[in-house]
């Protein structure tokens, strides 16, 4: 374990680093994306807790294979307690799981969010990296998660609509979250000088238009062995951990460990559940 927490270095225990996993649109590889990230720091010594931010469609349980004695629609029902539900990967991850095929749960009204974000506060364990693999769209829930996040990581690939879904949850977030840095990580990605020019175009478009960062935070390559490890179910590093994508999710990982905790994080899960509840700015609507 001490040569493991090397690779990263070790982070202050009381500290919580909280990144939510976005993408604007369905398609992206998202999920995928917060299964292996969250899979290459637990193996690099990191205490890791993966939340399915989407509340109707979960699948993280799916991608990793297991079997969940509970969910967050249980939870919100007062069946289950939120740690009970707590299930943990053959590589060290501790998953949420959230409902899959309940429209309720993905339209949420704030006060049952809230019923579900409060109950964080009781979870065992003592966690140093929060994920949360946010759902596809411009929903309610998915900006909540974002606001309380101290990173976004949006994930983009090479199609035209992952590109202005991308831009869209950008703009979004910052006028009315007034979030103001994002992380832009390419998926899927082709050799050459692909990923950066594709982080360019959205750059250039942002910069115009919005009052935001975006920072490059790295690629993962087009690896066949992804889709391998996804009907296996289980994550490519597990999988395959000689090939591109998992040697890319590795990097990954340990970049992470220079994104900049904020001196809030020192009340450790507490700080994300207010951030969740913080209200965002009044908005104004059209009446018909």
């Amino acid at each position: 374990m001490r040569q493991r927490n090397a690779v990263l270095g070790a982070r202050p225990a009381q500290g919580i680093q909280v990144i939510a996993v976005s993408g604007g649109k369905g398609g992206t590889g998202k999920t995928t994306v917060s299964v292996n990230l969250a899979t290459a720091l637990a193996a690099a010594g990191r205490r890791v807790l993966l939340l399915d931010g989407d509340l109707g469609l979960a699948n993280v349980d799916v991608l990793l294979g297991l079997t969940p004695a509970g969910t967050l629609e249980q939870v919100l029902q007062g069946k289950r307690r939120l740690e009970e539900i707590v299930v943990r990967s053959a590589d060290g991850v501790s998953v949420i799981p959230a409902a899959s095929g309940v429209a309720r749960m993905a339209q949420l009204p704030p006060r049952e969010l809230a019923a579900i974000v409060q109950a964080f506060s009781s979870l065992p364990g003592d966690y140093d990296t929060l994920l949360i693999d946010t759902a596809a769209g411009l929903g309610d829930a998915v900006l909540a998660f974002c606001q309380a996040a101290q990173h976004q990581l949006l994930v983009i690939r090479n199609e035209p609509a992952s590109l202005t879904d991308a831009y869209a949850l950008i703009k979004t977030l910052s006028q009315e979250r007034k979030l103001r840095r994002f992380r832009v990580l390419v998926n899927m990605a082709r050799a050459g000088s692909e990923p950066q020019q594709l982080f360019r175009r959205l750059q250039r478009v942002a910069d115009r238009f919005l009052d935001v960062t975006l920072d490059y935070a790295g690629d993962i390559p087009d690896d066949e062995s992804v889709a391998r490890a996804v009907r296996a179910q289980r994550s490519v590093l597990a999988a395959f951990p000689g090939g591109p994508a998992a040697r890319a999710y590795r990097q990954l990982a340990s970049a992470t460990q220079h994104w900049p905790v904020p001196p809030e994080s020192v009340a450790g899960m507490q700080f994300f559940i207010e951030r969740l509840l913080a209200r965002p700015p009044a908005r104004l609507q059209v009446i018909k």
